[in-house]
């Protein structure tokens, strides 16, 4: 298991790809953001994307699975109590594949609680052109490795 002191600031780990289809596409879109440019075709091809694209949701929902599989499973996680930042930069489309990685900024053991701390990270969604599409700001919480 990795502990709040087994990470190191400027540590970057990949995390993982996925590629996106039309159908993951309208799937999610569908059920979590039905917005034209996200599920019908036609529309979106009319629209100022000049086709489908991925709801940036989606493109979170990827990277949190991605980011779960490859690195909190192995961790002593206690959750999240949000992101500071979250840009979507370029529309992730059909074929697109996108990889995944998470560079840890700061480290800092609780003062009030020895048991914890917090661990901020910049998590980042890259194309298969080497553009990344989206970036974030996350603050997590992790145990302290036990006495």
């Amino acid at each position: 298991m990795r502990y709040l002191e087994d990470f190191v600031v400027g540590e970057t780990v990949e995390l993982g790809s996925h590629q996106f289809t039309s159908e993951s596409i309208i799937a999610f879109a569908r059920d979590w953001d039905p917005q034209p440019m996200h599920t019908d075709p036609e529309r979106a091809a009319a629209s100022m994307y000049g086709g489908l694209i991925a709801s940036g949701w989606h493109t979170a929902s990827v990277y949190m699975r991605l980011l779960v599989d490859n690195l909190i499973a192995g961790t002593e996680s206690l959750g999240s109590p949000g992101l500071d930042a979250l840009r979507w930069l370029k529309p992730v489309r059909p074929g697109d594949s996108l990889r995944a990685r998470i560079t840890f900024l700061e480290v800092t053991p609780s003062r009030s609680k020895p048991d914890r701390g917090i661990l901020r990270s910049r998590g980042d969604m890259i194309n298969q052109h080497d553009e990344t599409v989206m970036t974030l700001e996350a603050v997590n919480f992790f145990a302290r490795r036990p006495q």
